[in-house]
């Protein structure tokens, strides 16, 4: 399996028509069939890294102000704790402290993009917290912990936002081209991406031009580098999609392979 970033956008991406819907209305089957699916989603944000246990997962309305028919949708995946002990064991494994979270649900930045991906909500899911006060390198190295999974049919999902901040939105213009500033931001990490540049990377708060500006908070970025990591030391980035929202949301999505 390879592993994927994410970007999940808005909660309305599980029911508008937009290019980032659409691609992931494709990818689904564009990739082999997971036997489970991990989903490190920046909406579940806990120190140390909490597991999702629970066999049947909720799903969470975890927004405000949107149409009330966004909060009557339902993803009823099943979870797999079996597969959620096993994370639990591979991190403690590594060295990362962990701890199983028995009640956690599915949050919408793991439901939202799943819900366009697999309709069918059968396939188990498992999501993983990642840290806000965390850095990339330690991301990094909690997928390094999960990489093994890719030969065992699980398919390893990092879901936030490749520029993420709501700040700066034009929410009166959805259509408005990339901001200068975000697309800097943007051109520099997939370069960084391209070229496999770790050490860069793990450096991308100091190095990026405007990274303060496009991720405030981290805790968008940091399933990009669960993802990362999670592909194993030398992995190949393909670029599967592009698009933008309201000025300045990238919604870029890659594979390692």
């Amino acid at each position: 399996m390879p592993t994927l970033f994410l970007s999940h956008g808005s909660p309305m991406l599980a029911v508008q028509d937009s290019a980032a819907g659409r691609f992931l209305d494709a990818l689904g089957g564009q990739l082999p069939r997971p036997r489970a699916i991990v989903v490190a989603s920046a909406h579940f944000t806990a120190a140390p890294t909490h597991v999702g246990t629970a066999a049947l997962p909720r799903t969470v309305h975890d927004f405000g102000g949107f149409p009330p028919a966004l909060y009557d949708l339902q993803y009823p995946a099943a979870g797999l704790p079996v597969l959620a002990d096993d994370l639990v064991r591979r991190i403690g494994d590594a060295g990362i402290t962990v701890r199983p979270a028995t009640e956690h649900g599915l949050d919408h930045g793991v439901w939202v993009p799943l819900r366009r991906m697999y309709p069918d909500a059968d396939i188990p899911v498992v999501p993983l917290s990642v840290d806000p006060r965390g850095d990339a390198a330690a991301h990094i190295a909690l997928g390094r912990a999960l990489a093994g999974l890719r030969e065992d049919g699980v398919l390893v999902i990092g879901s936030g936002g490749f520029v993420h901040n709501l700040g700066d939105l034009d929410w009166q213009h959805p259509d408005a081209p990339l901001a200068p500033w975000a697309a800097e931001f943007a051109d520099w990490m997939r370069g960084r991406l391209r070229e496999h540049d770790v050490d860069a990377l793990a450096d991308w708060h100091a190095r990026a031009p405007h990274a303060r500006h496009a991720h405030p908070t981290v805790e968008h970025l940091m399933p990009l580098f669960v993802a990362l990591g999670a592909a194993g030391d030398a992995p190949t980035m393909r670029h599967l999609h592009q698009s933008h929202e309201f000025g300045s949301l990238a919604l870029d999505a890659f594979a390692f392979d």
